[in-house]
């Protein structure tokens, strides 16, 4: 486990758990297939408004919350190349902004040498899930990877959640386990621009 997080002392009752690598790629993907369904040019994914969306399908509602953002990396990627702002030691980690919902701090962390990004997603989602105080936790992680998603649904089945709302993202509806789902899609399309009206036939 990445020592700084381990030491991390005060969690607040909103966490949002991403493996931003996952979400980096998945934004890249859209924005090529739409581009080309479209007929324009879309921009990078305004990371603001994407947490935004995450909070509220995760249940947050306007006011004074505190939303936790934590972004698993690999070592060889200090940037998310399809977001803005996106470099993870300049733009994002120890950085907070806020608007309507709250105030949203966000920090990147990176595995250990030789340790696996989708093993650490699933070390730091145990140590969230163990935390008492958090009442909201939305959990982004690399779905699509058969034995990453069979972890956090396992991990998810031992928490202790009659106090915590989980919700987990993923780009298609997946086997479900005791949590919420939602489709990741939809927030990334509101962060890149993408307006429904545009994709209809």
């Amino acid at each position: 486990m990445n020592n700084e997080l381990n030491n991390e002392v005060k969690w607040s009752d909103n966490v949002v758990l991403v493996d931003a690598d996952y979400v980096d790629t998945v934004a890249f993907n859209l924005i090529v297939n739409f581009e080309r369904m479209i007929g324009r040019r879309i921009p990078q994914a305004d990371i603001a408004k994407w947490l935004d969306c995450v909070a509220l399908d995760g249940g947050v509602r306007e006011g004074e919350n505190e939303i936790q953002v934590i972004l698993i990396h690999q070592k060889d990627q200090q940037q998310m190349k399809n977001f803005v702002p996106g470099n993870y030691a300049n733009d994002l980690s120890e950085k907070a902004f806020k608007d309507h919902l709250g105030e949203f701090t966000i920090n990147a962390y990176q595995p250990e040498e030789f340790a696996k990004t989708g093993d650490f997603f699933c070390e730091v989602l145990e140590l969230v899930c163990a935390q008492k105080n958090i009442k909201r936790l939305m959990v982004i992680p690399n779905a699509e990877d058969a034995s990453i998603y069979n972890k956090v649904r396992e991990t998810l089945r031992h928490a202790d959640d009659d106090d915590k709302r989980i919700t987990v993202f993923s780009m298609q509806p997946q086997a479900g386990g005791n949590y919420r789902q939602e489709i990741l899609g939809y927030s990334l399309m509101a962060a890149l621009g993408i307006k429904a009206d545009e994709i209809k036939d």
